[in-house]
């Protein structure tokens, strides 16, 4: 027998005999299992059609010569053959487009079962009802409820107590840090553009010196009479965010402590800053993100 023909039969049981080991011997095995049934069936073909073309395509390669008139150009002296298209590859070629184009356009991508459509499909019919069953909460309630979001999403990153994790995620007991508002000085913050979508531009100031006192002015929580105050004015900060950092809506965020609109801000836009990127959280529901922020804004108080 042709050691290509023995060799193909020898590799067709092997990958028969693993198939039926990955996929028969899995439990649960064939037995009432159509899904494996399936799947066995399609890996039998497979594999059998797949040796099949290999070693007509390899016996053809060793017995066949090449015949018929060459082109006139040759490259290093290798010809090409005047070999007309074949017919049958054509007609395939045209109905492998024609199905594509129904296939992208009526088919699967539109019309067929997506889990992940009935997932969203679900998860908003779950919200229009936590919405309206919790719409008027308030107060303590509200704080609640946003401990209990606040634990089961944010606690990874900014710990139990919100105190942060040093170079990872800021501690949110209070507003700002040095670092951020230095960060944001030098490079702009132009992420929340949801809620102000004008964002801020970088540079505003540019001296070492007024730089830290208008750092120090805000970290000191805007007291009067502080000496970054005049800087704090002259770098067009109080066009923004007010003249005591109480932030203007839609135009800049509030700076002297937390307050639930900022925290809802963040969540919505996500947030990049001196120590990295946080994500935006699309899997909270409107009323999910309003009780962190309240939970969140109950911490500095």
């Amino acid at each position: 027998m042709n050691k290509l023909y023995l060799g193909g039969i020898i590799f067709t049981a092997l990958m028969l005999v693993l198939t039926y080991l990955s996929v028969g011997g899995s439990k649960g095995g064939l037995n009432d299992d159509i899904v494996n049934m399936l799947a066995i069936a399609g890996a039998v073909a497979l594999v059998i059609i797949t040796v099949f073309v290999v070693i007509k395509y390899v016996r053809q390669m060793q017995v066949d010569s090449a015949s018929g008139e060459l082109v006139d150009e040759s490259w290093d002296g290798i010809g090409e053959y005047k070999n007309e298209l074949p017919t049958g590859w054509a007609v395939m070629f045209l109905l492998l487009m024609v199905w594509g184009m129904w296939y992208f356009t009526m088919g699967y991508p539109l019309n067929a079962y997506s889990q992940i459509g009935e997932y969203n499909e679900d998860v908003a019919v779950h919200n229009a009802k936590f919405e309206t069953k919790y719409k008027d909460i308030t107060g303590d309630k509200l704080v609640e409820m946003g401990e209990s979001v606040y634990l089961a999403e944010c606690k990874v990153c900014h710990g139990l107590s919100a105190d942060g994790i040093e170079g990872k995620a800021a501690n949110l007991n209070h507003r700002l840090d040095a670092v951020a508002i230095k960060h944001a000085i030098a490079n702009g913050a132009n992420n929340f553009k949801t809620d102000f979508a004008g964002g801020m531009p970088p540079m505003m100031l540019s001296d070492p010196a007024q730089i830290d006192a208008v750092t120090d002015y805000i970290m000191s929580g805007f007291v009067d009479g502080h000496k970054g105050a005049e800087a704090f004015a002259m770098g067009g900060c109080t066009g923004c965010h007010g003249e005591k950092g109480e932030g203007m809506p839609f135009v800049g965020p509030k700076l002297d402590g937390f307050d639930t609109a900022t925290v809802v801000t963040v969540l919505k836009d996500g947030k990049k800053g001196a120590i990295g990127t946080m994500p935006k959280f699309d899997r909270l529901n409107d009323k999910q993100k309003e009780a962190v922020g309240a939970y969140i804004t109950s911490l500095s108080k």
